[in-house]
């Protein structure tokens, strides 16, 4: 009756998983690589002032990526990201946490994610809010050639 068994004694008949490799369990799997070595986390005051200070008198984009790890637009735009990263490799990508560094999100006044500022010399040139990966990548053009 629906047992799909020969025997009644084989309803109930435990069979042997010993050739089998015992399960492990496995990590999380992210659409994106979390730990990109082409995207830098920041993950405090100090390393942000010491990032920040380190370009100012340099003529390198920083291209700022603020994001939340509830942030589900956010999470599609990560691995475009990560592939304009790799394409531009004269930039330097950061990513804040704005619940991590909530005063870095509200000191450039946004209030939408995932947002995108492109900064040069230690200012704001240009910002990008929303999953708009074509502008990104425009605007990443126009500043690696610019030279202001």
């Amino acid at each position: 009756m629906g047992a799909n068994v020969s025997f009644p004694e084989q309803r109930f008949q435990v069979t042997h998983f010993r050739s089998r490799k015992p399960w492990t369990p496995q990590p999380e799997i992210y659409p994106f690589n979390v730990n990109s070595p082409r995207i830098v986390e920041i993950k405090n005051m100090n390393q942000w002032k010491s990032r920040l200070n380190a370009l100012n008198d340099t003529n390198n984009l920083l291209v700022i990526e603020f994001t939340a790890k509830w942030c589900g637009p956010c999470k599609s735009l990560e691995p475009k990201l990560e592939e304009l990263a790799a394409k531009y490799t004269d930039v330097e990508f950061v990513k804040i946490d704005v619940d991590v560094l909530m005063s870095v999100w509200m000191e450039y006044n946004l209030n939408t994610l995932p947002a995108i500022v492109f900064m040069k010399r230690g200012r704001e040139v240009d910002r990008v809010v929303g999953v708009k990966v074509d502008e990104v990548e425009r605007k990443l053009h126009k500043y690696t050639q610019s030279f202001f």
